[in-house]
């Protein structure tokens, strides 16, 4: 074979390669992107507008053959309301001006936002979650930031102490809230009370009314139930920032410390020099999404409280509620979904203003 055939059987030939077709950039991020922009239309953005619509209508319910779409519900509902001759004809009524027979007409505006904002019971949620996360928020970060650089300092059983700080991430939570609904019983028999009983105090009614053995009951104060809750919520969160703490202590560089001890700076001086201003991208991260948590706190009351007829404790179920509670609450009864829809918004509101004040804060705070 002549090199003249041999180069035209290469050029022909099974080893040839096909040419690539020429895609944009932004064509193959669009591809890449494209299932994970599905999920978050269909479960965030979605949800998202679908709640701040129902929150600017007033007298809102949901009719059927609509589906979860509060743009169609609302034009069937404005729709049945200005043809009563159809809204007769469906439910064979004779007289289609009788006010009671007729649906409410859905009207836009700020009626939602202004009876949530003069509710009682949503000022004493919105109340309880601002205490829950003035406490809780500040502590659970400061514990974990201890502990975090304690575990990162021992060489002994290292990875047995992270196991059992991290124990409570994958542990569920209404679980973890039966643990601490026993540690805080509201028998005398209950751990907690054992403790104080054992160094001569008087148990306490912690989650429920206790009786006192004579007849009556020790009362169910706001203190206890919101101490009880404090101390769950605390433990509950304290495995993921330890997680995400330890994961910053891993990526400091070691000289760093070297050269304070070489200096002859002290533990304390090192940890607040060295060790706070390093990690202060995982503290804001934390910061942040501890604010956001404890705002949405619901689980934590729920699981450490239970069911039956005091779900937020205390008889009237009003004692602790939260502000998700509150829209949980509200959700359940199908005339008040406005309301807890606009209870959502207010929600969102709050958080979002939070944590642009983070934002802006940790510009001058943190160091990348």
């Amino acid at each position: 074979m002549s090199s003249k055939e041999g180069a035209l059987y290469l050029d022909k030939g099974p080893m040839q390669t096909k040419k690539s077709v020429s895609m944009p950039i932004w064509l193959k991020a669009l591809i890449a992107l494209l299932p994970a922009l599905f999920f978050l239309l269909l479960f965030t953005i979605f949800p998202i507008f679908n709640t701040t619509f129902i929150a600017f209508v007033k007298d809102f319910y949901f009719q059927g053959g609509t589906g979860s779409i509060a743009l169609a519900s609302y034009l069937r509902q404005l729709d049945m309301y200005n043809n009563p001759e159809w809204w007769a004809e469906y439910f064979r009524i004779v007289e289609p001006d009788v006010p009671f027979l007729r649906p409410y007409k859905p009207i836009i505006g700020f009626a939602n936002f202004a009876y949530v904002l003069k509710d009682p019971l949503f000022r004493n949620a919105l109340l309880n979650t601002a205490i829950l996360t003035i406490i809780s928020v500040p502590l659970t970060i400061m514990i974990s930031l201890l502990l975090a650089v304690s575990l990162n300092s021992i060489k002994p059983l290292r990875a047995t102490y992270q196991t059992i700080f991290f124990l409570p991430y994958v542990t569920n939570g209404i679980a973890l809230g039966m643990v601490f609904n026993t540690i805080f019983s509201h028998e005398v028999g209950g751990i907690m009370n054992q403790f104080i009983q054992f160094f001569g105090g008087k148990p306490v009614s912690w989650i429920r009314p206790l009786w006192d053995g004579g007849g009556g009951t020790i009362p169910l104060s706001k203190f206890s139930l919101g101490f009880a809750i404090t101390v769950q919520s605390i433990w509950a969160g304290l495995a993921f920032k330890i997680l995400v703490f330890m994961s910053g202590l891993a990526s400091i560089d070691r000289q760093y410390y070297d050269a304070a001890r070489i200096d002859g700076s002290n533990r304390s001086t090192i940890f607040r020099r060295i060790t706070v201003p390093l990690l202060s991208p995982q503290i804001l991260y934390i910061t942040i999404t501890s604010f956001i948590g404890a705002f949405k706190a619901y689980q934590s009351v729920i699981s450490i409280v239970g069911g039956g007829p005091i779900h937020f404790g205390g008889e009237t179920r009003t004692l602790w509620i939260t502000v998700v509670g509150y829209i949980y609450m509200n959700r359940n009864v199908e005339p008040n979904i406005p309301l807890a829809a606009a209870g959502s918004v207010i929600l969102l509101v709050i958080i979002l203003f939070i944590t642009l004040i983070q934002m802006q804060v940790s510009k001058k705070r943190v160091h990348y």
